[in-house]
């Protein structure tokens, strides 16, 4: 659960922005648990946080750290050859997002769980942010919201189709039940920052459909780079961090995660019935238990005290 409140220990202790930088690249890792303790060992020693997970399919995550920092450890993940085309999307932040930093070993570095599928291999037509809107208005183009609900929940792109997934694992049975490549023959889809798009592109190509579009630089790119008057894009972007949403040109947005349920609300939301800080919301109100709202509310109660005391919690 994240609390958008700071603590003394988020906070950058040169006053400077933190850099977050949202990355991934897939490349073959014959190597990749080797990879692992060197990698982490470099993040320690330029105080990077947050969490990268390695594959045999490539590398993925979200850190954050100083300028320097962050420029050193791209430099070092892309001096494997390997690596040395790491896309990387950069957003700013008045503390660290994150507590901790973590290198893990994964089947992959994003799940959709169908074997085979391997963007090194087949992938979809990449679209730059400022040509997307044309691909997004022509009525012959279906428009997929690559995420999970609860992302689609506070933003979308206009009239785009959100297959109300609970994982990324959903996905293909979503497809190919909802959707063929004879009838459905120009498929544009999008997800936060891209990743989700290569395996999804890479998976509906092989399974038929003849022209698949997806947005360069997910939702990230289009926000930093599209005009606020001249977007189709509506809400804000969910990210996985204290900012829970961001909006154009990347700012902080307005939405607040629930610690009852990890949902995020919206402000909106949290004038509805249901709503209290720390404790629910209209999505969890009518699941949580008497036990469990009153352990959320000790929760809240003892950060209060924290943060009185001038305490991280």
């Amino acid at each position: 659960m994240v609390d958008k409140a700071k603590s003394p220990d988020q906070e950058n202790a040169a006053g400077q922005d933190v850099v977050v930088a949202a990355l991934y690249h897939f490349a073959t890792l014959e190597n990749f648990r080797e990879m692992q303790e060197p990698l982490r060992q470099r993040c320690q020693e330029l105080d990077i946080r947050g969490t990268l997970l390695l594959a045999e399919e490539g590398i993925n995550g979200t850190i954050s750290g100083s300028r320097a920092g962050i420029d050193g450890i791209l430099d070092y993940i892309r001096a494997d050859a390997r690596l040395a085309g790491l896309d990387h999307k950069e957003s700013f932040s008045d503390r660290h997002p994150f507590r901790r930093m973590k290198v893990k070993q994964k089947k992959e570095i994003v799940t959709l769980g169908v074997p085979g599928v391997d963007p090194n291999k087949i992938v979809g037509s990449y679209v730059e942010p400022e040509d997307w809107n044309a691909l997004i208005s022509d009525p012959e183009v279906l428009v997929i919201d690559t995420r999970n609900d609860y992302e689609v929940a506070i933003g979308t792109f206009r009239n785009a189709i959100d297959p109300e997934t609970k994982s990324f694992r959903e996905f293909p049975d979503y497809i190919r039940q909802h959707f063929n490549p004879e009838q459905h023959k120009k498929v544009a889809m999008f997800c936060t920052g891209g990743i989700r798009c290569e395996k999804a592109s890479s998976f509906m190509r092989a399974e038929g459909f003849p022209e698949v579009y997806h947005l360069k630089g997910g939702i990230l790119k289009y926000l930093e780079k599209v005009k606020p008057e001249e977007s189709l894009w509506e809400g804000e972007c969910f990210v996985f961090d204290h900012r829970v949403g961001v909006t154009h040109g990347l700012g902080e947005g307005t939405a607040e995660m629930c610690f009852g349920c990890g949902h995020p609300v919206t402000p909106e939301e949290r004038e509805l019935p249901g709503y209290e800080h720390g404790v629910s919301c209209p999505y969890c109100i009518a699941t949580l238990t008497p036990e469990k709202t009153a352990r959320l509310r000790e929760r809240m109660h003892q950060i209060e005290l924290a943060r009185a005391r001038g305490e991280s919690f």
